[in-house]
């Protein structure tokens, strides 16, 4: 089959791989349907977490179970399938903790494009897959499910995380996909004002669409300034910082009050440091509360999330604004990188 890979730093592009084998008695191979292509492919491509070599990427797909393991139960072969963009083993000291995206190690439920290949390539494997298979309802098409795979989660997850309380303010600092999710995530758990921080037009558009109450347009005005206006000069309940940037986490800092909570979903791929503001943060003694996330995994999240989808209290499917054969992903990939034409997320169908 042909895969989608990292054949180094910096490099991208097809390569001929043999379709998994097995799976173990635990494992699954699923054949894919469709994809997103997720900004941080491009950060892990370009070095982000260091080198791979031939590792195929993409950590967001559905599709149909193709074979399963002896001693997988509750499944089977044909069944439409999403599977999490972290697949942790759910039984581990982490996982047992309740940590299951660091499972066994810091980003170890991580798998896919990481320690393993990853999902764009006709086929992929699936670890411990009774506890990250999804079954997908019938009344949802893949086009829709596939973002159960991470920006629902993720961006839910920043949310959550960000302890808003009901009637409480919330800004949001970026608003590409997981910013979006973040800003519907917030609505959803009862943010009585919520505002969203982005520049592009239609971005812009978008954050109206899912619900932000106000827009600050960081090129025209101090946002940190502007947030606090609309805030009655108090700041922010929460900030949640979605886009993996210095100056949006700092700006995250700065427009929390004290005893707020600043709750991080952004990919920081760049730098030795993260640097926190030293006088908005209290010195050190702010009562600011400073939280991260890595995409939840597993069934029991896919099926709350599927559960969203069917009532209508989300629909993510605006996010897409450009669909492409799989055969035509490195365009896709590249445009991503370099967010050319607007592109916020593209879907990636698969051959039959």
């Amino acid at each position: 089959m042909d895969a989608f890979v990292m054949r180094r730093i910096g490099e991208v592009g097809f390569m001929e791989k043999p379709v998994p084998d097995g799976p173990e008695p635990t494992g699954a191979i699923v054949r894919t349907t469709c994809a997103l292509v997720c900004t941080s492919d491009t950060h892990t491509a370009a070095g982000a977490i260091g080198d791979r070599v031939n590792l195929t990427l993409g950590h967001e797909a559905v599709g149909v179970v193709h074979r399963l393991g002896s001693a997988v139960r509750g499944y089977q072969v044909g069944d439409r399938v999403a599977v999490n963009a972290i697949t942790p083993d759910f039984h581990c000291a982490n996982c047992q903790r309740g940590y299951p995206s660091q499972c066994q190690e810091m980003l170890g439920g991580w798998k896919f494009a990481n320690t393993k290949d990853g999902v764009f390539a006709p086929y992929f494997h699936v670890n411990d897959a009774e506890a990250n298979l999804a079954p997908i309802p019938d009344s949802l098409p893949d086009d829709k499910a596939v973002y159960a795979c991470d920006m629902m989660s993720t961006g839910f997850a920043a949310a959550e995380n960000a302890a808003i309380p009901i009637g409480g303010t919330v800004a949001v600092f970026a608003q590409g996909p997981v910013g979006l999710m973040a800003t519907v995530g917030a609505r959803l758990l009862g943010a009585g004002l919520v505002i969203a921080v982005e520049s592009a037009p239609d971005r812009i558009e978008l954050a109206e669409h899912f619900g932000a109450d106000a827009i600050v347009d960081f090129t025209r005005t101090d946002p940190v300034e502007e947030i606090r206006r609309l805030t009655g000069g108090v700041g922010v309940d929460s900030a949640i910082e979605a886009l993996g940037s210095q100056n949006a986490f700092e700006g995250c800092v700065k427009a929390t009050r004290p005893g707020g909570t600043i709750s991080n979903a952004g990919y920081h791929g760049e730098g030795e440091y993260v640097r926190i503001p030293r006088l908005e943060w209290g010195v050190g003694m702010g009562d600011k509360t400073i939280r991260t996330t890595l995409c939840p995994g597993g069934k029991e999240r896919m099926s709350r999330l599927f559960r969203l989808l069917e009532t209508g209290r989300v629909d993510p499917t605006p996010l897409t604004t450009h669909t492409f054969d799989f055969s035509d992903i490195d365009t896709a990939f590249a445009m991503m990188r370099d967010k050319t034409d607007g592109i916020i997320k593209p879907l990636i169908r698969f051959p039959a």
